[in-house]
């Protein structure tokens, strides 16, 4: 049995056409623990979490949860969060070498996405197109790693809360940003690091300037996912835009699920896209 397994940065709890499984996060605060497992209200929680005072953190799955989601396969193909900034790829590999140690059999791939949310959608659904086309083990990995190199994340943040929260921008800047209404475009880097590119004014120059970037980073007409956290007419409004300036364009509109919520907040949105060599 082939399965591909992914961690819930990717906000995708289910993939048609190929055996799946989703590993939780977890959102922590000093009151309760949210488990990102597909049945969280993702947005019921960001807007909880936008006027609570207390301590927030997430915790990643460790070694046993991994076990459990590559129980009973032949083949594995695994997909975490950047290893930058979560523990969650270490312990999906050393759950790879504990499975191939009881199961000399069985091959496990585990992929660091250098990513989060709608980028790790394309590399799941990238793995399952090559798997349909039979491809072996050794092949789809290598192709996987090809394929890596030309897909992207973009992100545009109406706050910084939680990032500042956790210590990924100063909380400062976070203030700044929130009073006077500036939104945040970045970009996951090469290396799986959150870089800011710029600030802009008002939810419509953020949409422009998203449009500009994927120009800029080599989209051309392929696929595009737009992640949002609460704010589906943004979304909507970026698919549209992108379609306009695009010929060609593949695009579709998803939800954050907990863990990108947390980190995107309320109006956030995450694009993953791939360029022209994809």
């Amino acid at each position: 049995m082939k399965r591909i397994v992914v961690d819930s940065s990717a906000s995708l709890y289910q993939l048609d056409g190929v055996d799946f499984a989703t590993v939780p996060l977890k959102i922590v605060t000093d009151e309760r623990e949210y488990l990102d497992d597909g049945t969280l209200d993702a947005v019921e929680m960001a807007t909880t979490l936008r006027t609570y005072k207390g301590k927030t953190s997430t915790s990643c799955p460790n070694i046993s949860d991994w076990l459990e989601a590559y129980e009973g396969a032949d083949e594995v193909y695994a997909i975490t969060i950047t290893g930058t900034l979560s523990g969650s790829c270490n312990a999906a590999q050393l759950a790879a070498e504990e499975y191939q140690a009881e199961h000399p059999e069985a091959k496990v791939f585990v992929l660091d996405s250098l990513s989060a949310g709608p980028e790790l959608v394309l590399l799941a659904e990238h793995i399952r197109d090559l798997l349909a086309e039979g491809m072996a083990f050794d092949d789809v990995c290598e192709e996987m790693l090809r394929y890596r190199r030309h897909t992207h994340l973009l992100f545009s943040l109406e706050s910084l809360a939680n990032l500042a929260r956790n210590g990924r921008v100063k909380p400062a800047v976070a203030a700044v940003a929130r009073m006077l209404n500036i939104r945040v475009i970045g970009k996951a880097s090469d290396v799986g690091e959150l870089d800011v590119l710029c600030k802009t004014r008002g939810e419509h120059g953020a949409l422009e300037r998203l449009v500009l970037e994927l120009k800029s980073h080599g989209y051309a007409h392929g696929k595009v996912v737009i992640a949002h956290c609460g704010n589906p007419a943004a979304a909507e409004r970026l698919m549209h835009m992108v379609k306009a300036v695009f010929e060609g364009a593949q695009v579709r509109v998803t939800e954050c699920g907990g863990l990108c919520s947390y980190y995107a907040e309320l109006g956030g949105l995450m694009v993953g896209f791939e360029d022209a060599d994809a």
